[in-house]
Parts: structure tokens; C-alpha cells; sequence
């Protein structure tokens, strides 16, 4: 079974679009702070992984309204990683496709 479960926080503002067949899709990315912090890392920031993430339809059009940067999310579904080369640099990321997504910031945070 692969499903993934994240806790974390948007690094940018949600971005909303619609496909070709009219289907609206909302792409954004969730910072994951690891529990163990970096000794080495300045400003006694944690170290972070990064998940984008894909909502469709109803869900997408729900977290492109009510999210945005700094927002605080749990985030379910199916991970899949995506590798690519540019100018001979490999890089890879992590996706996710939410099957569910549960706000956890306040209300009352802007």
C-alpha cells in the first residue's frame, strides 16, 4: 500500500489551474521539519524535507481558497517520486496526490 501522511507548513501561496478537459487542479508545496534538529544548522533552524502536492477538483478548489503560506496542513495520499536531468544535474522530488487534507491552522491566524 503506499500512502503517505504530512504534517507541515505551505512555503508558498497555493496555485490553482485548470486542464485542457476543464478539470481544476491546485499545486503547492509542504515543508516537513524533521524531529531530530542538525547540530550544525544555523540559527537553530530543523532540518526540512519538501513534498509537492496535488489536489483535484472540489479539494483543489478548497485548498486554493483556504490555504496559503505558513498555513499549517496534514496531508494524505499516494507519494511518487519524480527524477529529472538538466544541463547533466539529476534531481529529484517527492509528490504527493491528497486524497485528504486537513487544515490545522487557526481560524483566526491570517
Amino acid at each position: 500500500m503506499n500512502k503517505l501522511t504530512i504534517i507541515g507548513n505551505l512555503t508558498r501561496k497555493p496555485e490553482l489551474r485548470t486542464t485542457s478537459a476543464g478539470v481544476n487542479v491546485c499545486d503547492f508545496t509542504v515543508a516537513v521539519n524533521r524531529r531530530n534538529r542538525n547540530k550544525d544548522a544555523q540559527n537553530g533552524q530543523p532540518d526540512a524535507d519538501f513534498f509537492r502536492v496535488t489536489a483535484w477538483r472540489e479539494r483543489g478548489e478548497t485548498c486554493a481558497k483556504y490555504l496559503s503560506k505558513g498555513k499549517k496542513v496534514s496531508v494524505v495520499g499516494p507519494v511518487t517520486i519524480r527524477t529529472w536531468e538538466s544541463n547533466g544535474k539529476h534531481g529529484a522530488s517527492l509528490e504527493v496526490t491528497a486524497e485528504d487534507v486537513e487544515f490545522l491552522s487557526p481560524r483566526s491566524e491570517s
